[in-house]
């Protein structure tokens, strides 16, 4: 992927120049602002502008959440830190929202709404702080995910939170190749959703199950795997990684199934499928 990314840039220089202007105008309209953070591509690029262009009259709110793998959380944190992008750590209670726990399919909804609602809570102490009459929220949908199911943006609207990129109509590549037009060690970086998604609609949200997901993906990340996902569906967890890295699991499977039965799991399986994201999505259909 480094190699398409890079040729992405020489080859489009002017156009990213262009995109990442209009990025910083957007901002530039702005006395400050709050980015709705995760440690992703989408989110941590709007940061890293918002901050270029605000310094410290902007703020990133990361919520500490189950949800969020540990991995990701301390990426999130070291990114904020590298790129000395202040940061806001926020505690979104989802988890305690029987609508959420119940996992229908618009639990995403309600974990965007309590995301939006708790930035709301310390938006007035920050515009204090940082001497603001008016705070405005960003959140980094881009016009790829009004093509997927998106319930949580839904709560973007309620919330009046802005969204960046569809306003200006960039999209998920040309993210991408701005990060790496500045550089930024999250070009490459997959795209790693929360670990709720991992649980089939209908199975409730627990944080035995959160925990479960977390350490089965992290033991497929030491053996090398980058791209993966590991569906919980109750006593079977199923593993999706690309096509090119089935080999990856083959040679393991006997340390994989081992570990996954330490954590619960009776059974392990492969999609023979391969990795797709939103995969869960299909049973809404």
């Amino acid at each position: 992927m480094t190699e398409r990314l890079n040729k992405t840039v020489i080859e489009n220089d002017t156009d990213l120049e262009i995109c990442a202007l209009k990025l910083k105008n957007y901002f530039s309209r702005y006395n400050g602002a709050i980015v709705a953070f995760s440690g992703g591509v989408d989110s941590a690029l709007l940061a890293y502008v918002a901050h270029l262009v605000l310094g410290n009259r902007m703020v990133a709110a990361i919520a500490d959440s189950p949800s969020l793998a540990r991995r990701e959380y301390r990426f999130a944190l070291n990114f904020a830190r590298e790129h000395n992008i202040p940061l806001r750590i926020i505690h979104t209670r989802e988890m305690e929202n029987p609508l959420y726990v119940a996992n229908s399919g618009n639990r995403c909804y309600y974990c965007k709404k309590a995301l939006f609602e708790t930035i709301e809570k310390i938006q007035r102490g920050l515009e204090m702080f940082l001497d603001e009459s008016h705070l405005p929220v960003f959140f980094g949908a881009n016009p790829d995910d009004l093509g997927d199911y998106r319930p949580g943006m839904r709560a973007a609207r309620e919330a009046s939170v802005r969204s960046p990129y569809i306003e200006l109509d960039i999209n998920k590549e040309t993210i991408r190749g701005l990060c790496a037009y500045y550089g930024l060690e999250i070009a490459d970086k997959p795209a790693m959703p929360c670990m709720s998604s991992r649980i089939i609609y209908g199975e409730e949200v627990t944080l035995e199950k959160l925990n479960q997901i977390e350490r089965a993906e992290d033991f497929l990340y030491e053996l090398g795997l980058r791209v993966l996902r590991v569906r919980h569906h109750g006593h079977i967890a199923k593993i999706e990684v690309p096509l090119q890295d089935f080999g990856v699991i083959l040679e393991n499977k006997e340390r994989i199934n081992k570990r996954f039965h330490e954590l619960g799991f009776v059974y392990a399986s492969l999609d023979l499928d391969g990795f797709k994201s939103g995969s869960l999505n299909a049973i809404l259909k």
